[in-house]
């Protein structure tokens, strides 16, 4: 497979600082890139996804699912399509953590110490 044909990405963290490049087919799709995310998340982040479902990617503002190529990421504008395309990367906690920590913070009584009056 020649070199031009592959899609380069590079994946920028929360924290500003970037996975990869990485080269792709365009006909890979974005669950493979999630893999990959998680496969090789950095050891020292204090945040870390545990599996796929919990990273979003972003690219061009737009949250990727499942079903797209890689190949549909690209810049459709000259040399700009060979440069590396970086996504952004949301890592966040699974639905069912949130709702368990809801649950605790319910359980938990809530005094209010300092009432306000708008008057």
């Amino acid at each position: 497979m020649a070199e031009e044909e592959l899609v380069k990405l590079k994946f920028r963290l929360y924290d500003g600082s970037d996975m990869g490049p990485f080269q792709y087919l365009p006909t890979s799709n974005i669950a493979m890139l999630w893999e990959r995310i998680v496969a090789e998340w950095p050891k020292d982040k204090k945040i870390a996804p545990k599996g796929a479902n919990d990273i979003k990617l972003i690219n061009t503002g737009k949250i990727l699912e499942n079903d797209k190529m890689v190949g549909q990421c690209r810049v459709p504008f000259g040399d700009l399509s060979k440069a590396v395309i970086t996504m952004h990367v949301v890592a966040q906690p699974s639905v069912a953590k949130v709702k368990t920590a809801e649950k605790e913070e319910d359980e938990v009584p809530r005094k209010n110490l300092y009432p306000c009056s708008i008057l």
